[in-house]
């Protein structure tokens, strides 16, 4: 492939040549890395087989791994999934366009290498004004997994997605940083009762609220991955990981930031490079080669927003070691440890547990 091309735009002041010429990429089963409102997407074709091949080949993504089909209407949907419940229009009426991904029946419109080989389809409407461009001149479906080399932290910058595909893709579409920075809540609608799979910025109390139905999560938020093959993206395989060994480490504030400080001075001092992930609160507590701020304790859409930055910023600065304090877990909390776990390879020390294991010794 050529070399990959670089241009910059904004929401409120679209190139529409730019858009237009994005687009025919698309149409031409080509790949085009877009802005929204989560992270970056890599968008081809969603009902073009070849196109949903050159997404996963860019990415190494594994081809059972399903893409989510981005729309930028609501009447487009027909097209591309069947027995359509009530629920599926009462949550797009309350939070599309926005970071909600719903499982659909898929009809024979959509092939079987953009759903991983599965009978249902993801589907998305995204905020982002240059993405819903973007859909529309490039046909109206575009599959669209993260902008990032599978199994890297996603990307929530155009440059995070140059450094991982520069060469493999035609184009990438620079529209500034992700506002959330976690991808989209999934909530599959095929079950008897609707399901979470993906937790993200719509959260369950908001699903039910607007459902007035009790809405179910998927027990694999913090289990290990499943043998079967994924029913949505990110349930299966290793995601968000930074180079280095991450270790999360739970418990209350004291016993977290004494183990957080014992462990990285352990490895400073066998001369290995080190890094810490803490809350604003607990900074003064750390040194380590590169420690990462995520905002204040309670402010977790300000953990989400900066949390793949900080992955990646490790993996910039060579850290070989790196121990992050859990976060809450309500609201967006629930989505940010889901990444943390992921990225951790479900690698996590209860830091109480260590402290009375020191002691009885």
């Amino acid at each position: 492939m050529a070399e990959t091309r670089f241009a910059s735009l904004t929401e409120a002041c679209i190139n529409e040549k730019l858009i237009e010429k994005a687009g025919q990429i698309i149409r031409e089963g080509g790949l085009v890395a877009f802005p929204t409102e989560t992270v970056y997407g890599l968008g081809g074709d969603a009902l073009q087989r070849a196109s949903s091949r050159k997404i996963y080949a860019a990415k190494g993504r594994p081809s059972d791994n399903p893409l989510i089909v981005h729309i930028c209407r609501w009447e487009d949907i027909g097209k591309i999934a069947k027995k359509i419940p009530p629920e599926a229009e009462m949550l797009a009426k309350a939070f599309w366009p926005g970071p909600l991904t719903m499982i659909l029946e898929k009809t024979d419109a959509v092939p079987a290498e953009t759903t991983g080989g599965l009978s249902t389809v993801a589907v998305r409407m995204p905020r982002n004004e240059i993405a819903l461009a973007l859909i529309k001149a490039a046909g109206g479906y575009v599959a669209a997994p993260s902008a990032n080399t599978s199994g890297k932290p996603s990307p929530t910058l155009a440059e995070h997605v140059r450094e991982d595909l520069s060469g493999r893709i035609d184009l990438i579409l620079d529209g500034g940083a992700a506002c959330i920075g976690l991808e989209s809540t999934i909530v599959d609608l095929t079950e008897d009762r609707p399901m979470i799979l993906r937790p993200g910025y719509i959260t369950r109390e908001m699903l039910q609220q607007v459902l007035g139905c009790p809405v179910d999560v998927d027990r694999l938020f913090t289990g290990r991955e499943p043998e079967q093959a994924p029913k949505a993206p990110g349930m299966k395989y290793r995601h968000y990981a930074p180079e280095g060994e991450l270790t999360i480490v739970s418990g209350s504030e004291q016993d977290v930031t004494d183990t957080i400080c014992r462990l990285a001075e352990e490895k400073m001092r066998a001369g290995v490079r080190t890094g810490i992930i803490c809350s604003k609160e607990t900074r003064q507590f750390y040194h380590a080669d590169h420690i990462e701020v995520m905002g204040a304790r309670d402010d977790t859409e300000a953990a989400a927003r900066q949390l793949y930055a900080a992955l990646r910023c490790f993996d910039s600065k060579e850290i070989a070691y790196i121990y992050s304090e859990s976060f809450p877990g309500a609201g967006v909390g629930t989505a940010v440890m889901n990444r943390l776990l992921k990225a951790a390879g479900h690698r996590i020390l209860a830091a109480d547990n260590i402290k009375n294991r020191r002691e009885n010794t």
